[in-house]
């Protein structure tokens, strides 16, 4: 069966379907029928527009919902900036450091002393939130359940989150989803949510979609299914709290800066919704993979699970890519992907298992490398060496393993963090990977070289 088999037990239900218009009642009538925003909702509710997209975007790219609470989302304080000499998630804010050189790090220490508020470290990043331009890439790791009088929510862009290790309970206003590794979870701009840890310490990555927001690549010749497919994708039910009194706290990440605001009622008061603008989930073993069936290793696209277009066909500020369990049947093929130069940026993690391009143990689950543009990369001597005279026949490659890549068309810079105050970055990658690689060439001795220059008719032995 194509689903991962979790060790923790599915406890919400979902909607399914990316893309699709959704509707949820938690309470029986609680939606309106016909319009949005009647003169008295049902049940004494208020109406409420949450927008992803400007008013007047195209109607395949609109997307907006309509929520029906117990009280508004902006009955709440001033907001006020907190921990402003620490928190600091923009790349604007951070220095970032753009080096042609290959890089990756050793896995990333889990932390249990934080909440998934703190535990967010911009790793890598391009562009700016307050544009909406570009992207930033995070590691998380958190051993902390955030209290259940807080919320938290970015303005500056789509979370993607890929868990690597935990399990995330979020509750969002739209409804609840269980997050496992080898599932993402993808939350949009502005919506607000709270992160319990019920299995103890997590840890993963995210990357922070400033501009836009992800969708589901073409298929062309592929046709009409594969890949990841739509059905697959999960949204949660409406679920409600009934709290006009208390304490509550609102977290914002605003152009990558932490602030606070007060309130007295629960921020999880959505009774029901509809509309196109909602979080969701995806479990990785679902993914269709394509392959050649005849010869040589087609573009690693071909992985795409997700994608954020820019206004130019075909690239991307994003995609999120994925390495699965696959058959390779390739004849007189070299299998592993081939040595590359990519006018792309390449951010790699690692769920689980071993990468089938990089066997030699530097890679890692919860490490992560880096090849930005046209920094030279592929399979490490080790790897080149087995599967250049390997027997070919059909093999099964990546069992038990997942890896993935957010990949973007910017030139993607590195933090201080990132770079120099984690600790994690491996300083032999190179002399590791590809120093030992072998000369092999040979010309045959009776073949002639062919001579480059004009009118030189000689040829050499």
């Amino acid at each position: 069966m194509p689903v991962t088999q979790f060790n923790t037990q599915e406890k919400y239900k979902y909607q399914n379907g990316f893309g699709s218009y959704h509707e949820s009642e938690a309470v029986a009538g609680a939606l309106p029928i016909g319009a949005n925003s009647p003169q008295k909702p049902p049940y004494g509710l208020y109406a409420e527009k949450l927008s992803g997209t400007a008013f007047t975007a195209p109607r395949h790219e609109n997307q907006q919902s309509w929520l029906y609470r117990i009280l508004p989302a902006a009955a709440h304080s001033t907001f006020n900036p907190r921990e402003s000499s620490s928190y600091n998630t923009n790349p604007e804010g951070n220095k970032l450091h753009q080096v042609p050189n290959q890089l990756r790090w050793d896995p990333f220490d889990l932390d249990e002393t934080v909440d998934w508020v703190h535990s967010l470290k911009l790793v890598a990043g391009a562009g700016d939130p307050t544009m909406k331009s570009g992207l930033g890439i995070f590691i998380f790791a958190a051993g902390k359940s955030m209290s259940k009088n807080e919320a938290f929510y970015s303005a500056d862009g789509d979370f993607l989150i890929v868990l690597q290790h935990g399990v995330l309970d979020v509750q969002t206003e739209l409804g609840h989803i269980l997050v496992r590794p080898n599932e993402i979870c993808v939350i949009p701009r502005g919506v607000r949510y709270r992160v319990e840890l019920p299995e103890g310490p997590v840890r993963g990555y995210i990357c922070e979609l400033y501009q836009g927001h992800f969708q589901l690549p073409e298929l062309g010749p592929i046709g009409s299914n594969c890949l990841a497919n739509a059905r697959d994708f999960q949204a949660p039910v409406a679920s409600f709290e009934e709290a006009t009194s208390g304490e509550y706290t609102i977290l914002s990440k605003f152009n990558g800066h932490l602030f606070a605001a007060n309130q007295t009622h629960t921020p999880f008061d959505v009774v029901a919704w509809h509309g196109l603008y909602y979080p969701y989930k995806y479990d990785l073993g679902r993914f269709s993979t394509i392959g050649s069936i005849s010869f040589d290793h087609p573009d690693p696209s071909i992985f795409t699970v997700l994608t954020a277009p820019t206004d130019h066909v075909g690239t991307a500020v994003a995609d999120f890519v994925i390495f699965p369990p696959r058959w390779l049947v390739g004849e007189d093929t070299f299998r592993p992907p081939w040595y590359h130069r990519n006018t792309m940026s390449e951010f790699m993690g690692l769920i689980g298992g071993e990468y089938d391009a990089k066997t030699g143990g530097g890679f890692r689950p919860a490490g992560a490398s880096l090849h930005n543009i046209m920094s030279a990369h592929g399979p490490d001597a080790g790897t080149h060496q087995r599967a250049s005279n390997v027997e070919l026949k059909p093999t099964k490659v990546g069992e038990g393993s997942m890896a993935f890549m957010f990949e973007s068309c910017l030139m993607v810079g590195v933090t201080e963090w990132g770079l120099k105050t984690c600790k994690k970055v491996q300083e032999d990658y190179n002399e590791e990977s590809w120093t030992p690689l072998k000369a092999h060439f040979k010309i045959p001795e009776g073949v002639r070289r062919v001579s480059h220059l004009v009118g030189d008719a000689k040829s050499h032995t």
